[in-house]
């Protein structure tokens, strides 16, 4: 019995809420961007439309797979199923308000699996063996990988004057005051990462209809691409859950409580929310301009908060004990 709790049942309980909350997430989109443009989204699905994402799941899984004759199909099948169980592994160490795993590194265990998430692209986008794939591909890990290099060393700072890699370190730290009303400005390079990061708009090149015709993923029909777009809205919650957990913590003496629990999904709720109007607001970057603005902006000023906080750390001389 040990066993399947601890095999089974425990990750079933991360798994099946994600995905509902996926589902649900993308009913609130449509709805949001309907409301925005003066139209009503889904309505008639079920009472307000709140079958809708059943139905569209539904719909995505019965639907015969296509697969490119011309394509490798272990590769070609495998890198959606790889994308997301990438997505789900990322929740095993997120405090709600215990975590599936305790890990004492947990922000590297995150920040390691969200860069293996290029190789599901890459596999998907050689495999299609499809030259607008491919295209996606490559613009897809450059985008992601020129953005994770902002985000680990926003992360570095944080963690130098916090002193551990863990996000129960981050929640204990701010029990008092969050750390937002300090580092305001990195919070906000951090909240635009998590946005390139995740191919949302205004950064979505990934996805440009207009030159790429949906990008990597361009070959991809039925349950395959459903399990692409799982993945993909798995990621947006996740990167707004450790966005609060990292700025807008518990501020309070009551960590493990179900207060601080349903605070935090308050917290990424709302944050997730300032997604979908960023993408009902903004029109797409450039992609030079995405690229200048990482390596020519983020990048440098990053870079100055680490040597801040390495500078005032060793002028203190009151370094905090690594948790490892």
């Amino acid at each position: 019995m040990k066993f399947i709790a601890a095999y089974i049942i425990n990750p079933l309980m991360i798994i099946i809420p994600v995905l509902l909350a996926v589902a649900f997430l993308t009913l609130l989109e449509r709805k949001i961007l309907g409301y925005m443009q003066v139209r009503k989204g889904p309505n008639v699905v079920g009472p307000y439309g709140l079958l809708q994402p059943i139905a569209d799941g539904v719909k995505l899984f019965i639907k015969e797979p296509i697969h490119p004759v011309m394509s490798s199909p272990i590769l070609f099948n495998a890198a959606p199923i790889m994308a997301l169980a990438i997505a789900l592994l990322m929740w095993a160490p997120v405090p709600l308000p215990l975590s599936l795993t305790e890990l004492n590194m947990s922000m590297l265990f995150i920040l390691a699996f969200s860069s293996l998430s290029v190789y599901a692209i890459m596999g998907a986008g050689w495999s299609s063996n499809s030259k607008y794939a491919l295209i996606g591909a490559l613009r897809a890990i450059a985008q992601t990988i020129s953005y994770e290099v902002s985000l680990g060393l926003v992360l570095l700072g944080f963690v130098l004057f916090v002193g551990g890699f863990s996000l129960n370190s981050f929640l204990l730290a701010q029990k008092e005051i969050s750390l937002f009303w300090f580092t305001w400005p990195l919070c906000i390079m951090w909240i635009v990462s998590t946005i390139a990061e995740t191919n949302r708009t205004p950064f979505d090149l990934v996805e440009g209809e207009s030159e790429l015709v949906s990008g990597f993923n361009v070959e991809y029909a039925s349950g395959p691409f459903a399990l692409f777009f799982l993945a993909e809205y798995a990621n947006i919650i996740l990167m707004n859950t450790i966005s609060v957990v990292l700025f807008f913590g518990s501020e309070g003496n009551f960590m493990y409580s179900d207060m601080t629990t349903w605070s935090l999904m308050l917290k990424a709720c709302i944050l997730t929310s300032l997604f979908l109007w960023v993408r009902a607001t903004l029109p797409r970057y450039r992609y030079d301009q995405l690229m200048h603005l990482t390596w020519k902006k983020f990048l440098p000023f990053a870079l100055i908060f680490v040597l801040v906080a390495l500078g005032v750390l060793i002028m203190t001389a009151t370094v905090p004990p690594m948790i490892i």
